[in-house]
């Protein structure tokens, strides 16, 4: 058995690993739109992942794989890579996992250990007090709710951004992302049974209206743009 944890962003966390931006090939060989054109032919910021198995030796660190390339690298596509490896699949998925390095000679021992706990210890808190209703946003807050803005169409409005949550409170900013993102998801569950491309994008217009728009910019509370 091998418990596998992994994370799919690194949360922002700095990295003095430079991100592999050579030898690293394109899963399929798709680019993507103008203007960038990316091509998929590099790898981001490091995460952080976890085997976690009684056959695996105490302490086990891995640092990088052996191939099976000279440029492989241990990435999201080592997991298809290693279970391709382990049940002998006759395929890979793309030419990302072909390139992959595959993780299944850490499982080195010939019995399980028995040190592993029967038990959990009780895990810490994260804070000993209750979330501060009535305090101000911090930086990271403020963000997270002009975000939301974003999905209600308030960042068309002249308070957007700073103003918007210039004197708002901790539990005003948590009721704001959630009425945000409800809006958000009842306006794309309209456009889906309206008959939507799913492919397309719905975007909510902002509540202000303006002398110069028409009745049906004022009345129409959400449009479709293509993505």
């Amino acid at each position: 058995m091998l418990f596998v944890i992994t994370y799919d962003e690194h949360g922002g966390f700095y990295d003095h690993v430079p991100t592999p931006v050579t030898g690293v090939p394109s899963p399929d060989g798709l680019v993507g739109a103008a203007p960038y054109y990316f091509k998929f032919d590099r790898l981001g910021v490091r995460v952080p992942t976890l085997l976690i198995s009684p056959w695996i030796e105490r302490g086990t660190v891995l640092h990088g794989p052996s191939g099976p390339e000279p440029t492989s690298q241990f990435e999201h596509s080592s997991i298809p890579a290693t279970v391709k490896k382990i049940f002998n699949l006759k395929e890979f998925l793309t030419k990302r996992d072909a390139w992959a390095g595959t993780f299944e000679g850490v499982l080195t021992r010939n019995s399980p250990r028995t040190d592993c706990p029967v038990t959990l210890v009780e895990p810490a808190k994260l804070r000993d007090v209750a979330p501060k209703d009535e305090g101000k946003l911090s930086e990271f807050q403020e963000e997270l709710v002009q975000l939301a803005a974003v999905l209600n169409g308030d960042h068309r409005k002249d308070t957007y951004p700073d103003k918007l949550v210039e004197n708002m409170t901790v539990a005003e900013a948590a009721k704001y992302v959630q009425v945000a993102f409800k809006k958000f998801k009842d306006e794309c569950e309209k456009a889906r049974e309206g008959g939507a491309d799913e492919d397309e994008i719905v975007v909510c217009a902002t509540n202000a209206s303006s002398s110069s728009k028409s009745i049906v910019h004022k009345l129409v509370s959400c449009f479709i743009c293509d993505n």
